[in-house]
């Protein structure tokens, strides 16, 4: 999708709602950096969460994550494929930011679905012709693909977009609003 489509407040949707319907789930957020995933969580998760009322309860809550009493788990995670080994059972996997997430990173995390079977979301904004990502956009695997071009969204003026393109050049610009 497109920058500023919304992917990050879909996935945060989709993480709550996986954590709270689908117990005991364990959701992990995993982004490049551990900037991101904090980011996802705490700007994403947690406002959803309050704006729908506090609809399950929280039983322990850091920077980074979050326990409900169903035994439920929400934990963001650094793009660390060094550090991040050891979660299993995993119902839902979110890779934010995916283009830009090292293959080492997405290879080390995969087997976390297998015994759980749990479900992948990648989303992101392209990054070039490069990485796993971009290999299992073009590929045949078992994806489920969807693309958002900006023309798809109300949300952002034509006259910022004629903006951003003078700003970007043609080559950013296509890359960011035109995946």
């Amino acid at each position: 999708c497109h920058r500023q489509a919304g992917k990050s407040t879909v996935a945060a949707a989709l993480a709550l709602k996986v954590a709270l319907l689908e117990p005991p789930a364990l959701v992990l957020l995993l982004s490049p950096t551990l900037r991101q995933s904090s980011e996802l969580f705490r700007d994403k998760v947690l406002r959803l969460f309050n704006a729908l009322g506090n609809p399950g309860k929280v039983v322990q809550q850091s920077a980074l994550s979050m326990a409900f009493s169903n035994g439920s788990r929400i934990v963001s995670l650094p793009g660390n494929e060094e550090t991040i080994r050891g979660y299993s059972g995993v119902r839902l996997l979110v890779i934010d930011e995916a283009a830009q997430v090292p293959d080492s990173l997405y290879r080390s995390v995969r087997p976390m679905l297998a015994v759980s079977r749990g479900s992948l979301l990648a989303l992101t904004t392209p990054w070039g012709k490069r990485g796993w990502f971009y290999e299992a956009w073009i590929g045949d695997g078992n994806w489920q693909k969807i693309k958002t071009p900006v023309d798809e969204c109300p949300r952002i003026t034509r006259k910022f977009l004629a903006e951003e393109e003078v700003e970007l050049g043609e080559r950013w610009f296509r890359q960011e609003y035109y995946c």
